[in-house]
Order: structure tokens, then C-alpha cells, then sequence
């Protein structure tokens, strides 16, 4: 067989070990179209470029590709290298300090060997769409990896915390997932000292260390709607429940996750729970919903909602 068609067939025989996590030499012999004995040599090939292919041993052993000790080149088809793209413009403008940088440059690198026309796709893709990015707060790329690592390897953490006076203190957590609303960034963990769940505000934290110390998984809330809960109630003075006659769906779209919870309830109604530090301020945002509503609690949104009514009544008088 020529060069050309060796090198081609070890790049089939890549892509076919990126597709699932392992292959029984026969499978890919079947596959390639080849001997066992060529599946080996290919197989050589490929550790010899830098690509970590494990043997399985037992009955039937194969082949699959492992983690080595750099990043070698990727195997991308159609969809997956036109989801790559889309996925690094949008991140190139994220939240995540340095990572808007990097995936520019391999944003780079992928434009560079895209086909013309996956890049004419790309392309259109971008240009139909526009990106609402509200403020947010900048994460450092080191402080998420060591958070996701301790995720899952069930390891505590400690770090120094702000509260919302400012005060720091040392807390000492078992992390369980990170949430992010695309503004901020969440953890969800179990206080050790507290004894009790907690939400963290990732921008709160300081000198985050994993520590050593294993811990064995219990039980947890979920942890989008935990933490969910907790940004959209917690950190406010008012808060209030709001009977809608719109579908939860629909609610939904108009009350962003991290101002507003939605609830269903029945007969096309459901129920908004949202909190401010303000009421007036409350009752002119539900207002704003433009869709029937019925104040459930506290009898303090209920007033507010009155003085707003009689003040707009008033500004639509005559003279």
C-alpha cells in the first residue's frame, strides 16, 4: 500500500477511536478493512505521533484512546467542527478571565483548516446572531478548574468568603456542582461548619485550596434549581409571590432564571416567585410583565401595587 493510503487509513482508524471508548482489535480490522496485524502497526503509528492508545486487556481486549501528557490534534466531523466554532465566538466573549483570548486563537487555528464551506456556515451562523451580555463579573480560569477537579473527586475545599457586609471569613466546603446564570458564577457544596447546604458566589472567593481530604457523596438537592432558589431569594429584603395567568414557559422567556422563579400551577396560571429590595420597585417590574396577575403575599406588594395604580391613574388624568 502507498503512503498516502496508509496515512489515510490511520486517520480513519483515529476518528473511529475518538467515536466511542473502546474497539476490540477484530471490530476495527472490520472496519478498516485490514488484518489485526495491520491494526497493530496502525496502532503504533499513532502512539508514535503522540497518541495515547491504551490496550484493553481480557477476553475480546482492544483498543481505546486514553488522556497522555499533551493534547494531540483532533479528528472533527462536519457538525462537530461547525459546534466548535460557534461554541469559541461565543466564548470569546464570556465571563471567564483569559478564556476570550484562547478561544480566539484556536477559534484561529479551526478557520485556518475549516473547509470553505463549514466556514461559510459558521460564518452564517455568527452573522444571524447577536449576543445580549449584561454586566458580569470575570472569573479567573484557574479558580474553575481547581473548583471542577474538587467536584469530581469529592474533595473539600477551603477558601476565604465575602459576605455581602464584606466581611471575609474561612469556610471549608464540600463542592458539589457549579452553576453559572451567565452573569455570575455559583457553587453549590455542603458547608462543613454550617452543617447545611450553602450557594457561594464564585467572585467571592479568595485563596481556594483543595485540600486532601476525601469525602464520601451524600444526598443533594438539585443543583440549578438550589442554587436558583437561592440567588432569587436570599440576597433580598422584599420578597413576594405573584400569581400569573400566562404558561410557566412563557414566564419564563420574559423573568430571567437569576431574577425570578417560576412555579406551575394550574388552569393556565402559575406562580412568579421574585424578590427586591424594594416594593414599589416589585410592583412596577411585575407590572412591566403585561400580563394578568394576582398578588399572592405579602400584603406589603399589595399596597405598593395600589400606590403605583393610583399614581398612574393619576398621571392619565385630564389637565
Amino acid at each position: 500500500m502507498t503512503v498516502e493510503g496508509t496515512t489515510e487509513r490511520v486517520l480513519r482508524l483515529l476518528a473511529l477511536l475518538q467515536r466511542r471508548p473502546s474497539w476490540t482489535a477484530a471490530a476495527l480490522a472490520a472496519e478498516l478493512r485490514v488484518t489485526d496485524r495491520s491494526v497493530r502497526r496502525d496502532v503504533e503509528r499513532l502512539r508514535a505521533l503522540g497518541y495515547p492508545v491504551h490496550a484493553v486487556p481480557g477476553v475480546g481486549g482492544g483498543y481505546q484512546l486514553g488522556a497522555g501528557t499533551r493534547l494531540p490534534p483532533l479528528l472533527l466531523d462536519d457538525e462537530e467542527a461547525i459546534a466548535t466554532a460557534v461554541s469559541l465566538r461565543l466564548a470569546s466573549g464570556g465571563t471567564v478571565a483569559g478564556a476570550g483570548e484562547a478561544a480566539l486563537r484556536a477559534l484561529a487555528k479551526l478557520d485556518q483548516v475549516m473547509p470553505a464551506r463549514l466556514r461559510a456556515e459558521v460564518r452564517a451562523v455568527h452573522d444571524a446572531t447577536e449576543t445580549l451580555v449584561g454586566p458580569g463579573v470575570e472569573i479567573d480560569g484557574e479558580l474553575l478548574v481547581t473548583l471542577a477537579r474538587a467536584c469530581r473527586d469529592a474533595v473539600r475545599v477551603r477558601f476565604r468568603y465575602a459576605d455581602r457586609d464584606g466581611a471575609e471569613r474561612e469556610r471549608s466546603v464540600e463542592p458539589v456542582r457549579m452553576v453559572t446564570t451567565g452573569r455570575r458564577w455559583y457553587l453549590m457544596a455542603w458547608d462543613v461548619d454550617r452543617d447545611d447546604w450553602r450557594t457561594f458566589r464564585l467572585d467571592r472567593m479568595r485563596e481556594v485550596v483543595a485540600t486532601t481530604w476525601r469525602f464520601r457523596a451524600r444526598e443533594h438537592p438539585d443543583p440549578v434549581a438550589y442554587v436558583q432558589r437561592s440567588v432569587t431569594e436570599a440576597p433580598y429584603r422584599c420578597l413576594a409571590r405573584v400569581r400569573v395567568h400566562t404558561e410557566p414557559d412563557r414566564l419564563r422567556q420574559l423573568v430571567p432564571p437569576q431574577v425570578g422563579r417560576v412555579e406551575d400551577d394550574r388552569d393556565g396560571w402559575c406562580v412568579l416567585v421574585v424578590g427586591g429590595d424594594d416594593w414599589e420597585w416589585l410592583a412596577a417590574q411585575v407590572a412591566r410583565l403585561d400580563v394578568e396577575a394576582r398578588v399572592l403575599e405579602p400584603p406589603e406588594l399589595r399596597e405598593a401595587v395600589a400606590r403605583l395604580a393610583h399614581r398612574l391613574t393619576a398621571m392619565a388624568g385630564n389637565g
